[in-house]
C-alpha cells in the first residue's frame, strides 16, 4: 500500500526562501500545506499567486500563533485529507527536502511513530554549526531527556520532524506550546502515548536566513517548562498509570535530600555564626540522608532510561476519522 505523505510548510517572514523550498520537495509528497502565521511579508498569498505546484494548499491563520500554533494547524488539515505521515519541514531552507525519503523510512518500515532530524552524528557538519547553538542544544538536549524520558535523542529543537498521521490524531494538538516549545511538548505528549521516537542524521543549511530562536532568551523560559512536563511525566506514568519502587525512589530520595540540605545547611549556618564546631552526630545525620537520597534518585533515572518506549503503537491506535482499527 502507497502512503499519503503530507508536507507542513510553517511560515513566517520566509517570502524569499519559500518557493525554491517547495520545488526542492519530492514527487514522493502527495500534498503540501504552506500555514501563513499572519505573515508580515504576506507570504500566504504570495505562494498562492506564484506558485505552480498542484499539491500546495495554502492555510492563514486568524491570528498569529506561533510556530507551533501554525504546525498544529497544519497538522490537523493533513489529519482531515487522511494523509498517513505528515512532514514539518521549515519554510527558511535550512531543512534539505531531498532527505524526506530517509527521514520518513522508520515509519514506512514500522519501526518508529515518530522521527526528527539530528544535527550531530557528523562531526564535520557539526563544526559549521554556530557555537552559540551548539552549547545552547547541549543545554536543551539535557533538559529535554529529563522531561520527555526520550533519553536517546538529541537535538531536540530541531524542526525537521515526521509523525504517523495516526499518532498525530491522538495528541492533544490544542495543548501543544504554541511557540518554540512545542517541538519538545510534542516528545513530552508522546511518551505519555508511549510511542517509539528516532533521531535521524541529518546536516543543516545555513545560508541568508535569521533563526527567530534566541538561546538566551529561552533557555529560562524552557527550563520552567521542561521542569513543568517533568512533574506532569511523573505522575501520569509512575502514579497515575503505574505505580511502581522507582515511583517511591524518587519521591523518597528527594524527600531524603531535601531534609539532608536543609539541617545540614541550618547547622552549618549555626556552627559559622557561634565558632562552635558540629558533632560527628550531626554531620552524620546531614549527609547519610543526602548520600542515600542521590542514590535513589539514580536509581530511579537507571528505571526511567530503561524504560524509553521500544515497541510502536501506530498499528495498535484507532483511526479516529473512521473509528475503526487499521493493522500496520
Amino acid at each position: 500500500m502507497t502512503l499519503k505523505v503530507a508536507v507542513v510548510l510553517p511560515c513566517f517572514n520566509v517570502r524569499s526562501h519559500i518557493l525554491g523550498v517547495i520545488e526542492k520537495i519530492g514527487p514522493e509528497v502527495s500534498s503540501i500545506y504552506v500555514v501563513d502565521d499572519q505573515c508580515p511579508e504576506s507570504t500566504g498569498s504570495f505562494v498562492a499567486e506564484q506558485n505552480k505546484d498542484t499539491r500546495v494548499k495554502v492555510i492563514k491563520n486568524p491570528k498569529n500563533l506561533g510556530v507551533g500554533g501554525a504546525v498544529m494547524a497544519g497538522y490537523q488539515a493533513a489529519i482531515a485529507d487522511d494523509a498517513d505521515i505528515i512532514v514539518k519541514i521549515d519554510g527558511d531552507g535550512q531543512m534539505d527536502p531531498a532527505l524526506l525519503p530517509q527521514l520518513i523510512a522508520p515509519i514506512v518500515e514500522g519501526r518508529a511513530d515518530y522521527c526528527k532530524g539530528n544535527r550531530f552524528y557528523d562531526l564535520e557538519h557539526v563544526r559549521q554549526m554556530p557555537k552559540v547553538r551548539l552549547f545552547g542544544n547541549a543545554a536543551l538536549s539535557l533538559m529535554s531527556k529529563l522531561s520527555t524520558g526520550y533519553w536517546g535523542l538529541f537535538d531536540p529543537t530541531n524542526g525537521y520532524t515526521a509523525i504517523h498521521a495516526r499518532v498525530a490524531a491522538h495528541l492533544p494538538l490544542q495543548r501543544i506550546s504554541q511557540r518554540y516549545f512545542f517541538e519538545t511538548d510534542i516528545l513530552f505528549r508522546l511518551n505519555t502515548l508511549r510511542a517509539v521516537v528516532c533521531d535521524v542524521p541529518m546536516h543543516a543549511c545555513y545560508g541568508d536566513e535569521v533563526s527567530g530562536l534566541k538561546i538566551s532568551k529561552i533557555l529560562p523560559e524552557f527550563l520552567l517548562k521542561h521542569t513543568r512536563n517533568f512533574i506532569k511525566r511523573f505522575f501520569y506514568n509512575y502514579i497515575l498509570r503505574d505505580m511502581s519502587l522507582a515511583s517511591l525512589e524518587l519521591v523518597v530520595g528527594l524527600t531524603m535530600l531535601l531534609f539532608g540540605t536543609i539541617y545540614g545547611g541550618i547547622h552549618w549556618y549555626e556552627s559559622s555564626t557561634t565558632g562552635t564546631l558540629a558533632s560527628p552526630g550531626t554531620i552524620m545525620i546531614a549527609s547519610l540522608p543526602i548520600i542515600s537520597g542521590v542514590q535513589f534518585i539514580l536509581a530511579f533515572f537507571a528505571y526511567d532510561i530503561a524504560r524509553e518506549p521500544t515497541n510502536p503503537i501506530a498499528g495498535l491506535l484507532f483511526d479516529t476519522r473512521k473509528k475503526r482499527a487499521i493493522s500496520p
